[in-house]
């Protein structure tokens, strides 16, 4: 019997990242003699754990949709399926990301597999960013957040489409080729998986799906440790009372999205408690942009794409978010 495959992931630096956080912070609140310091670490720590607590379940069904992928998928059926028309593909891609419940940090998993298969990297990040924004249960979510209100949920369905649409077609018209970083290699070699049997194939499934978790995990982890901190240490009340006007509104309520990196299953309930103080715009801005590319996420990005292409993108949507509604502010 084949034995399992232990990813060297477990025993590299960010396993020992993960036992400084969960063994040694205690020990550092206990024995510190500043109470302030002590209280902003414990805030911090409880606020990273938090965060992974609320981003895992959605890694993990993001990987193993990716070693779906790996193993049942072929270039041949990414070939059949995607379109040759750019507009088409970005169009199907979007669709299908609409139609597919997926959070942010689980689609990047699944984005990186569709690449290596030979997905467009256009059509690739339509689906990364409408998957976790306009999918039905972020729908359904922002509908009761904001007291069964259909207008928000509405607006933010067919904005944040027609946004992702839009980047999608910017990145096919300035970027070729996979633009993953050194290291990472797309599928080139073909195997033979219709003489492998149903078991083997879920075996190897899984396999993949172990190796690609601690991939990723160590990403996700150091996105969260970071979002920690600026949510610990960031005063957002300062943030809010800078958001006078409408053009400021819409970039501290961007910048907001992307610091919290909360879960877009659960963000529009965050957002509605900003109804009150920030405008109709604002709001969407933040449930928007949250979604499509936020700090833990970025960090992900990075992981396995190359650096300039994650700053461009990450620059592209928020450009493309922040004009479209102040745009559309007078009239929403």
């Amino acid at each position: 019997m084949e034995r399992l495959h232990i990813p060297k992931y477990l025993f590299n630096f960010w396993f020992i990242f993960i036992l400084f956080l969960f063994f040694i912070q205690p020990f550092l609140i206990v024995y510190s003699t500043f109470e302030t310091i002590a209280s902003s670490i414990k805030n911090l720590n409880t606020i990273f754990i938090s965060i992974l607590i609320e981003a895992l379940p959605f890694v993990l069904i993001g990987v193993l949709i990716a070693g779906f992928i790996q193993i049942f998928i072929t270039e041949d059926h990414i070939q059949k399926w995607i379109p040759k028309n750019k507009f088409m593909a970005v169009l199907m891609s979007c669709i299908v990301g609409a139609l597919f419940p997926a959070c942010e940090c689980g689609i990047v998993p699944i984005v990186r597999r569709l690449i290596s298969k030979g997905v467009p990297i256009h059509a690739a990040i339509g689906f990364m960013l409408t998957g976790p924004l306009i999918n039905p249960i972020v729908i359904l979510s922002t509908y009761m957040a904001f007291g069964n209100d259909i207008k928000i949920a509405g607006l933010r369905m067919i904005l944040g489409f027609f946004i992702a649409i839009i980047v999608s077609l910017i990145i096919s018209l300035f970027f070729k080729g996979t633009q993953f970083k050194l290291g990472i290699q797309t599928d080139s070699s073909r195997k033979d998986v219709i003489k492998t049997s149903f078991i083997k194939k879920l075996f190897n499934m899984l396999k993949h799906s172990i190796d690609e978790f601690f991939d990723m995990g160590k990403y996700l982890i150091i996105g969260a440790f970071l979002a920690a901190i600026v949510q610990t240490y960031v005063s957002t009340i300062t943030l809010v009372e800078i958001g006078n006007d409408v053009s400021s509104s819409i970039v501290v309520m961007m910048g907001l999205a992307f610091i919290l990196s909360l879960c877009s299953e659960a963000d529009a309930f965050i957002g509605a408690s900003f109804s009150a103080i920030f405008s109709t715009p604002s709001i969407l801005a933040f449930l928007i942009l949250g979604p499509m590319i936020d700090l833990k996420n970025t960090i992900m990005l990075i992981g396995v794409f190359r650096f300039k292409f994650v700053m461009c993108l990450l620059l592209l949507i928020a450009a493309v978010v922040y004009f479209s509604l102040f745009i559309l502010s007078s009239y929403i």
